[in-house]
């Protein structure tokens, strides 16, 4: 059961992915882990010259609300926790504008909605 949603995960990641870089994002890193935060995809927006940092949700069923609705404040201070520390790890990207997005998937097959600037820093 854990493998088929980490299989499920991954899938999800990785045609979230593909569908900003169609976009016209370009990739910089996937699962990017820190004590009290993950990040699951970290792009560069060339047209907005920003970094964008992306939480990808998954909802087989959205009878009790979408990806975007599971993001909460818990969750949103985590995701920045997580950037900011990314950041500290990347200092040749400490100085650019920043992003968070979110990637909704839902049904079978994953049909993906995305929501740029989803929410900001000042909302954590």
């Amino acid at each position: 059961m854990a493998a088929d949603k980490a299989a499920r995960g991954a899938a999800v990641e990785a045609a979230a992915r593909r569908h900003l870089e169609n976009a016209g994002l370009s990739w910089l890193a996937g699962n990017v882990r820190y004590r009290g935060g993950e990040l699951d995809l970290v792009m560069f927006d060339p047209a907005a010259a920003s970094l964008v940092f992306v939480e990808v949700r998954y909802r087989r069923d959205t009878a009790f609300g979408g990806g975007a609705a599971s993001v909460d404040a818990g969750k949103r201070r985590r995701l920045l926790l997580a950037a900011q520390l990314y950041l500290s790890a990347h200092p040749v990207h400490a100085q650019a504008p920043c992003r968070f997005d979110v990637v909704e998937a839902s049904g079978e097959p994953p049909r993906l909605h995305w929501l740029r600037d989803a929410f900001r820093a000042d909302d954590c």
